[in-house]
């Protein structure tokens, strides 16, 4: 028998096996509360003093710059071999931050691009996109601005971000990204975060209304954890497992951060009395969920991930495992990360 072409037929199996491989890509996004990113100026009518050379967290410019250097560090180690494609940010102040931190960190060499929110938040925080534009074109970019119920007096919440881009495969994805009111105020902030989450949800509903291969992705800090009537009443969200690989319509939402675990005894995005609550998700409409194209956008099994790097997390000092690694504890600057973990979602196409 010649054994030379079984050689050449095995190596051209292999090669085009490995052009198949090459040619699948994925575009990854990132969501990340980076815990009270202000610069060190107060902003006129904002309750940002304490963020202040001057105010009690003492917050000058070794302080901001540093924050910079390792929020960045983390973008940069959440792409592994690529940079991550899309992330969504939420508490930074402006815009003269997010160009920091795109254009005077390690960043820039990434080339990243940014789009900020101006809300009326009182303290001034808002949510924001970064990008790579040679893998996701904006040509939408608005936002939503919700005002508190008649009756209540929460303070008014950050706007809620919608860009739509066209990636790299020619589909347009629609990304919405929000950073619900807080949930200390009682009943009525309950209210105020139900109407924000109404407002996506009829976002959501005209978006597939409008869009012939509708894809949507909603992310951010909803401050809450699944279930309550934020995703129940307001969104109407599934759980994936629950879906049906038939499913004809465009704009069912499922939620994919529901019981996240990760490394050791993380088993969530913020830690408060030594509990572990996941405050910080993704969404995806139907078509994500089950492809309706071979080379359209989709999700897989393991897709959704916590971002715990073991750099981000500090030891419980009462021995309750480890917390996320915090820029300041109290009013004591330690000088880490942030009080939320980040999570990466990546969709894939051939």
């Amino acid at each position: 028998m010649n054994k030379v072409p079984v050689i050449i037929f095995l190596l051209l199996f292999l090669g085009i096996n490995t052009i198949q491989a090459q040619s699948r890509d994925r575009l990854r996004i990132m969501t990340y509360n980076v815990e009270n990113l202000f610069d060190t100026l107060h902003a006129v009518g904002k309750s940002d003093t304490e963020f202040t050379p001057q105010g009690e967290h003492h917050w000058n410019a070794h302080h901001y710059w540093r924050k910079l250097v390792r929020i960045g560090s983390v973008i940069a180690a959440a792409g592994g071999n690529s940079p991550v494609d899309i992330v969504a940010l939420a508490e930074v102040e402006n815009d003269s931050v997010l160009y920091d931190l795109t254009k005077r960190t390690k960043l820039h060499k990434i080339g990243y691009e940014f789009i900020i929110t101006h809300a009326n938040d009182a303290r001034g925080i808002n949510v924001a996109l970064m990008y790579l534009p040679y893998r996701f074109r904006p040509f939408v970019k608005d936002t939503l601005r919700i005002a508190p119920p008649a009756g209540h007096k929460p303070r008014q919440t950050r706007d809620v971000l919608h860009v739509a881009g066209q990636v790299t495969s020619g589909d347009t994805l629609d990304v919405i990204v929000c950073h619900l009111p807080s949930q200390r105020g009682g009943r009525p902030a309950q209210h105020y975060r139900l109407s924000v989450a109404k407002a996506m949800r009829h976002l959501v509903d005209s978006l597939a209304a409008m869009r012939l291969h509708p894809q949507i992705v909603i992310t951010g800090d909803f401050n809450t954890s699944y279930p309550s009537a934020v995703f129940d009443e307001g969104l109407h969200v599934c759980l994936p497992h629950t879906a049906s690989a038939h499913v004809a319509n465009t704009n069912q939402l499922y939620l994919l951060t529901h019981n996240m675990k990760g490394r050791n005894d993380v088993a969530g995005t913020y830690k408060y009395q030594g509990e572990w609550s996941q405050l910080d998700h993704f969404i995806v409409n139907a078509p994500l969920l089950h492809a309706t194209r071979p080379d359209a956008l989709h999700i897989e099994q393991s897709s959704c991930k916590l971002a715990d790097f073991p750099f981000l997390l500090k030891p419980d000092k009462k021995g309750n495992g480890t917390h996320p690694f915090r820029t300041y504890l109290g009013n004591f600057h330690q000088g880490g990360f942030s009080d939320h973990l980040p999570v990466l979602l990546d969709l894939y196409y051939y």
